[in-house]
């Protein structure tokens, strides 16, 4: 068998056998085949795809080249709940209580965050004396005393995965709905869960920016879990304008919490209990999305939620009362009002431009060194289908000393304000199952 061979077939759009796939892949992960020789391979999947066979095949063989974890000891109905990323998004830290609350414990491997979106281990560690497990006891240990527990990725689980995606970053080929797809659900079925939940992101602030192509890669994904046999629900969601008010770290997490307390804002609120609601269908509690939207409304009005993310804080090592004293939390020293020049209706948001704008003071990170300045980040006070009047507040920049003038610049850019009235956006878009009910 010739590696040749196989680029030629897969460029002329004919099928590849499981050998032939497993025969190119095996041998760049054991270094036996070059870099532009597999880069030729992923151009010819870009351009002609892949059949689910095909796809059933890339995918495990992505998914068998590093460790399969199974939470031997876990006693809870185990979620995954994976986000393609967002600007606002926080949903993690609120599903931590109210997962919780109904016995579903979350096992989660998460990542920091790069460029213009936040990973939610930057977010967690925004809070003083939060740690993470280190092994996976006390993962273990964590999930069954809190419900939930999360760790960093690790370079054993889908190595393959990571060698592909930084050849695909490369060559163009980040892009394809097959690759993304295979990239996701391989190490989504490394991690053993009883039910995967897939929050899409669409919109100008996702990497899928038109609901179309959206819809092909929860389909491509749901097709990977069917023929894997496990219970996967996609959710589309709007990502045209940031998640909620919130963009930075502490100010993500305060959110979060209020939302636990029932203040939460309306998009913001829609999602974390649709979320919780599949869940609880995949579970099996609720036979609607409906009964489950309710079971999670009456969990955030009786406080069972909230108390459950207090006992989560402190089995990681931080104060269980910053929940009700945000001073606990890393503070900002200034706040820098951006104003409207004109007066109208906000018919957009561009996300990607906010998520910046927080990124740009000290909120993400540009470079994989950067340090993170938990403290910093932007608060909107407008969204999509508000009007607002010449000089009233769009939005605060929460800085301390770096680049106030560019994240200012980049927010007054982010918003379209017209005079024609425009409808507030739906954050649920279209809902995917497979194996569920």
């Amino acid at each position: 068998m010739r590696v040749v061979d196989i680029i030629q077939k897969k460029r002329d759009n004919e099928v590849l056998t499981s050998e032939e796939i497993g025969f190119i892949l095996d041998g760049y992960l054991k270094e036996e085949i070059p870099d532009y020789q597999i880069s030729a391979f992923l151009m010819a999947i870009y351009f002609n795809g892949m059949t689910k066979d095909e796809l059933k095949v890339f995918t495990s063989k992505m998914m068998h080249s590093g460790d399969l974890i199974k939470f031997e000891g876990i006693h809870k109905f185990l979620i995954d709940k994976h986000s393609t990323g967002g600007v606002g998004d926080k949903t993690t830290i609120a599903l931590a209580g109210l997962f919780a609350a109904f016995d579903i414990g979350t096992a989660k491997l998460s990542g920091r965050g790069l460029g213009h979106t936040g990973g939610t281990i930057d977010k967690f560690e925004a809070i003083p004396g939060f740690h993470f497990p280190q092994t996976r006891d006390e993962l273990v240990k964590m999930v069954n005393t809190t419900g939930t527990g999360i760790m960093g990725y690790s370079n054993k689980i889908v190595p393959l995965d990571g060698k592909l995606y930084s050849l695909r970053d490369v060559t163009a080929t980040v892009s394809s709905i097959p690759l993304i797809a295979s990239s996701i659900m391989s190490k989504k079925l490394a991690v053993y869960a009883d039910g995967i939940i897939l929050d899409v992101k669409v919109g100008s602030g996702a990497f899928m920016k038109d609901l179309n192509q959206a819809r092909e890669l929860a389909k491509t994904m749901l097709d990977i879990g069917e023929s894997f046999d496990r219970k996967v629900v996609t959710v589309l969601t709007d990502m045209d304008q940031p998640l909620g008010y919130a963009v930075g770290n502490t100010n993500e997490i305060i959110e979060a919490i209020e939302t636990l307390k029932g203040n939460g804002p309306e998009d913001f609120t829609e999602l974390v209990e649709t979320l919780v609601a599949v869940a609880l269908q995949i579970k099996g509690d609720a036979k609607t999305l409906e009964d489950g939207k309710s079971m999670v409304k009456e969990v955030i009005k009786n406080g069972t939620a909230l108390i459950h993310l207090k006992e989560f804080l402190s089995a990681s090592g931080a104060n269980p009362n910053l929940v009700d004293d945000y001073s606990l939390l890393p503070q900002f020293k200034n706040e820098f009002e951006v104003k409207s020049k004109k007066s109208g209706w906000i018919s957009k948001i561009e996300a990607e431009e906010v998520g910046k704008a927080a990124m740009v003071l000290g909120a993400g990170r540009e470079t994989k060194e950067d340090v993170i300045d938990h403290s910093v980040g932007v608060l909107l006070k407008k969204k999509v289908g508000d009007y607002v009047e010449e000089g009233e507040t769009l939005a605060i920049i929460q800085y301390n000393e770096r680049n106030l003038q560019s994240s200012i610049k980049l927010l007054e850019s982010a918003y379209t304000i017209i005079d024609e009235k425009v409808n507030k956006n739906n954050v649920i878009l279209e809902i995917h199952a497979v194996n569920v009910l």
